[in-house]
């Protein structure tokens, strides 16, 4: 693989377990060691492969957090920089002024244990004893995989400001396909070990280049190409017909029979059986048609439909 990221930019790897992305995270910060005919890796434009990670001016947050249980949030956080046996009075202004950075007030938090801390809190803790270092770059493995729903999407948010205000480069390492869409200027899209695709979420989302990626990244429906190949539909590109109604003619559809409809509050997915043997999968906002006799109901016969311009063609895998 081949890529570079930008100073201050917010980059994601992405991709399945054992796809390389924790490997390639670990490249960067020095944990391994690429093949002695690897290629180079530069960090502002300096070669850093004879460098030991402490050298290379990062900072790591992991998803286990690795705090110190014994040691006070203040502590924990000017870790490194005691080690670096800086004057007391400095790693007392810099580890204030990390925590105020994640949003933790010193005077509350600073004196505490981790036991104390919530999920949150301790997330924000590991973030603040690496912003505490004054790194170039940050690297993210998997840094919200151990809390809830709620509050990791409270934290992605709250991770993109971060980059923002202090204009640290992040790179980010995630499985989670919504994860990586809402939080990155690019994403780097892995699978065994190769760069799939390299784009921004838009990109990456509207314009998949391979099954995988059109599979991978939401959800797509696949169809033969008259011209050969595979065409990829999203589910919320594509609207249903009753099997009566004439489709206009920049639409293009298909019959077939409606198996289930998955009610997921605000949208309704609706799995639809074509006549071909093959299934598709259709999202319409809920308007009051999941109940009452305007619904999609299981076994109605159906059209599926949609504009040419909404189909991709895949490159093959």
């Amino acid at each position: 693989m081949s890529f570079d990221i930008a100073p201050g930019e917010f980059f994601s790897l992405l991709g399945p377990s054992g796809c390389g992305k924790t490997t390639t995270l670990r490249l960067l910060a020095g944990l391994e060691s690429p093949d002695p005919d690897g290629g180079s890796i530069r960090i502002g434009g300096a070669p850093v492969l004879g460098l030991r990670p402490y050298e290379r001016n990062l900072g790591m947050v992991f998803q286990s957090y690795a705090l110190f249980p014994h040691l006070s949030v203040a502590r924990n956080v000017g870790f490194g920089l005691e080690r670096k046996r800086l004057p007391a009075g400095e790693v007392a202004r810099r580890v204030a002024d990390a925590l105020a950075a994640v949003r933790l007030d010193p005077e509350e938090f600073g004196g505490r244990r981790p036991a104390e801390l919530s999920g949150g809190q301790r997330q924000r803790v590991a973030l603040a004893r690496a912003l505490v270092l004054e790194p170039r770059m940050l690297l993210l493995d998997e840094p919200l995989g151990a809390i809830d729903e709620q509050l990791r999407r409270a934290m992605q948010i709250e991770l993109r400001q971060l980059n923002r205000r202090l204009g640290i480069t992040f790179v980010y390492v995630t499985h989670d396909q919504g994860e990586a869409l809402g939080m990155s200027d690019r994403i780097a899209v892995m699978e065994r070990g190769r760069i799939v695709q390299l784009g921004t979420p838009a990109d990456i989302y509207e314009r998949p280049r391979t099954e995988f990626v059109a599979g991978f990244i939401g959800e797509s429906n696949l169809f033969d190409d008259p011209a050969g190949g595979r065409l990829a539909v999203r589910p919320e590109r594509m609207r249903l017909l009753h099997p009566e109604e004439p489709a206009p003619p920049p639409l293009t559809a298909v019959p077939g029979t409606i198996l289930e409809l998955l009610y997921q509050g605000e949208m309704l997915r609706i799995v639809v059986a074509l006549d071909d043997g093959s299934r598709a999968t259709v999202a319409i906002r809920n308007e009051g048609r999941a109940t009452g006799s305007a619904a999609w109901l299981p076994g109605s016969a159906v059209q599926v439909a949609w504009r040419a311009e909404d189909a991709r063609s895949l490159a093959p895998a």
